[in-house]
């Protein structure tokens, strides 16, 4: 994420029902309720970033900071750059008084969102106090309280939309009747529900639907191409990337338009497809809708290109510098009985990778023309390292 890109809470988290009960009674107060409720599922949700960050944020409520520094570790070694997490860990650094490694993961943060309100203030704690008995008074005044990373924000209810909708609907009866007392308006004679339509589309979709001109003109004929198609497939496969971007299902989407964008469909097409591509967002290991196998991919690499996928080997020829890591995936070779295929691996930071135990690598696939055709790699995004600790950037 650079630094022109928002940091939203509201978008980093999706939660099931029952992570969302447990939100609803933390909102209570019922902290240790809700722990109780998450932790016996720990096999249940191994590997899922929501349920580690939601438990690390209720330990550090209950005071339970061991705990919460345990989780809130798994929940970064799922999303390295998450800002939620580096929160928690910097207060839990803060409160140890190890100033300089919470100064780290708040800028760190602020490196991400610049806006970071909650980064600003703790950064401005540290440096007055930092060295100083005046920041023993602050710790066990208690006030790192208020750096607390949030809780994931759940959909309200039946009851509650029902609630809004009604207190909506008052309202703006309210304000038409006074109008009409004075004469302002005239209402009409119609139910006061048909005022109220709701359209819900996620950002980007609108702006990748298709006009007339590019329907009726979706094909090209002069040309080569790696897939030809009608008019009616190009039109019908581009609708259903968009309903599937709807969905979140983003690395489904993507499959289809890149056989759009390698086919005869017309220039304009290809542009609203590489647009509906832009807002397509990079996913977890818990949000990745749709994993593509290795050998689904090697039959036609052309249309994963720019996919995520996770996929679990064994890492050889280990490379770790400065400011990135590299190694050769040995697909499928996790359980030492078969070798799926090799695949080269980049990570732009640095991250140890035990090349004894097995992994899941996220990434994004990239494609480059060689002697012998398409060479596959990855553009590493993160690793969960299996029967052991998956691996950030930082530990």
């Amino acid at each position: 994420m650079g630094k022109s890109q928002k940091w939203d809470v509201f978008v980093k988290i999706r939660l099931d029902p029952f992570l969302t009960k447990a939100v609803r009674q933390a909102k209570r107060g019922l902290f240790d309720s809700a722990i109780r409720l998450l932790e016996p599922e720990i096999n249940r949700y191994r590997g899922f970033f929501s349920y580690y960050y939601l438990l690390g944020v209720l330990c550090l409520h209950v005071g339970d900071f061991g705990g919460a520094f345990t989780y809130l570790r798994a929940a970064r070694n799922i999303k390295p750059h998450e800002a939620l997490v580096l929160l928690g860990l910097a207060v839990l650094h803060l409160r140890r008084r190890e100033t300089d490694r919470a100064a780290d993961l708040y800028l760190e943060v602020l490196d991400r969102d610049e806006r970071n309100k909650t980064a600003r203030k703790a950064l401005k704690i540290i440096r007055r106090f930092a060295g100083t008995d005046d920041l023993i008074v602050w710790i066990e005044s208690g006030k790192y309280h208020r750096f607390y990373p949030p809780l994931p924000p759940v959909k309200p209810s039946f009851l509650q939309v029902l609630l809004i909708v009604l207190g909506t609907l008052l309202s703006t009866s309210g304000v038409l009747f006074v109008l009409n007392r004075l004469a302002l308006i005239t209402l009409p004679d119609v139910p006061a529900l048909s005022y109220f339509l709701v359209k819900s589309t996620r950002t980007g979709f609108d702006l990748s639907a298709l006009d007339w001109q590019e329907r009726s003109e979706a094909a090209q004929i002069a040309g080569a191409y790696q897939y030809i198609l009608t008019k009616t497939q190009i039109i019908d496969e581009y609708e259903q990337a968009r309903a599937l971007f709807t969905q979140y299902r983003d690395e489904s989407a993507k499959v289809i338009l890149n056989r759009i964008l390698e086919s005869n469909a017309s220039s304009a097409i290809k542009t609203k497809a590489r647009l509906l591509i832009s807002y397509m967002s990079i996913p977890g290991f818990d949000t990745l809708h749709d994993r593509f196998s290795y050998s689904e991919v090697n039959k036609e690499p052309i249309l994963y290109r720019d996919c995520y996928v996770i996929w679990r080997g064994v890492a050889a020829n280990v490379e770790r510098q400065q400011n990135s890591t590299s190694f050769n995936l040995l697909v499928g070779y996790d359980n030492r009985i078969t070798l799926e295929g090799i695949v080269s691996v980049t990570f732009d930071f640095a991250l140890p990778v035990n090349a004894e135990l097995p992994l899941e690598v996220l990434g994004k696939i990239q494609l480059v023309q060689g002697e012998r055709g398409l060479v596959m790699s990855l553009a590493g995004v993160a690793i969960h390292q299996l029967q052991g600790t998956a691996s950030s950037p930082r530990s």
